[in-house]
């Protein structure tokens, strides 16, 4: 769209959020005397921070200057979620918001359990924006190992690849397994730069490990890698998967990392021969 159309998106986006808010929403009384529904322009004002004449002109969209920390006021005040906070900065700025960092666990929900159900012969793992484990199913412990024995400040995907001696003996081409988490292990840090853990995390594994250093200066970034992977398991021989990576939507954020034996291979069934004997 051109300018004027974004700057129209942008007038339609605010005023319809302004409307849809109740006084009482922002902690306002709402007295007997409004005409029409939602917060008036001087309220949105002054709970961001702003003149009412500057957010007046941003509401009609007029081409005014706009900074990150004022369109972040203004998402606060006007209660947007992350997806809108994110569609006012575009509109806005023709640039994406910086990443909010919320430091929560985070959970899976029961649709996404019921995905990992499912999947019942798929070896899959739910991981968050620091890899962090926080789901699997009953096949990737079989294949890899039972992350409820693992401790909880150790279960996180590029630290168990690095310091576990069994995957690195599990996986044949482990090079390129290891490459393509640390790609998007990459690709978080980058997104979330004022994350201290990040920084903390990269300077213990790298005590732990000389080979991640090496790895991780090779600079690859990818926020959903593809990688095919062999196997070569203790109980069953060769495994052979591809590995695929989907962000699960909402506000967590959260990865979902499925293996599917690879067309022609008879992993599937090795898999069933070993979730038999848990």
């Amino acid at each position: 769209m051109n300018t004027k159309e974004r700057l129209q998106a942008l007038s339609a986006f605010l005023t319809t959020h302004r409307a849809r808010l109740k006084p009482s929403d922002a902690g306002l009384l709402g007295g007997s005397r409004r005409r029409t529904p939602g917060l008036r322009r001087e309220e949105v004002a002054a709970i961001a921070g702003v003149s009412t004449t500057w957010y007046t002109w941003l509401e009609q969209g007029r081409e005014i200057k706009m900074s990150v920390q004022v369109l972040d006021r203004i998402a606060i005040a006007l209660q947007l979620n992350e997806d809108e906070r994110q569609y006012l900065f575009m509109l806005a700025l023709e640039q994406p918001a910086p990443t909010t960092i919320v430091d929560q666990a985070p959970t899976v929900s029961p649709a996404l359990n019921r995905i990992l159900e499912e999947l019942h012969d798929c070896p899959t793992i739910i991981s968050d924006r620091r890899c962090n484990i926080v789901g699997w199913n009953q096949a990737a412990a079989a294949v890899f190992l039972d992350f409820a024995r693992v401790p909880l400040e150790e279960r996180n995907l590029i630290w168990l690849l690095f310091t576990r001696k069994e995957l690195k003996a599990l996986a044949v081409n482990w090079r390129d397994f290891a490459m393509g988490f640390l790609a998007m292990f990459r690709s978080y840090y980058g997104q979330y730069l004022g994350d201290n853990w990040y920084s903390e995390f990269i300077e213990r594994i790298s005590g732990e490990n000389q080979d991640f250093r090496t790895f991780w200066n090779q600079s690859d970034v990818s926020s959903a890698p593809e990688v095919f992977i062999e196997f070569r398991h203790a109980k069953v021989g060769k495994l052979l998967f591809d590995l695929t990576t989907l962000q699960v939507q909402g506000r967590a954020d959260l990865r979902c990392s499925v293996y599917t034996a690879s067309p022609g291979s008879d992993s599937d069934s090795k898999v069933k021969l070993l979730m038999s004997k848990i």
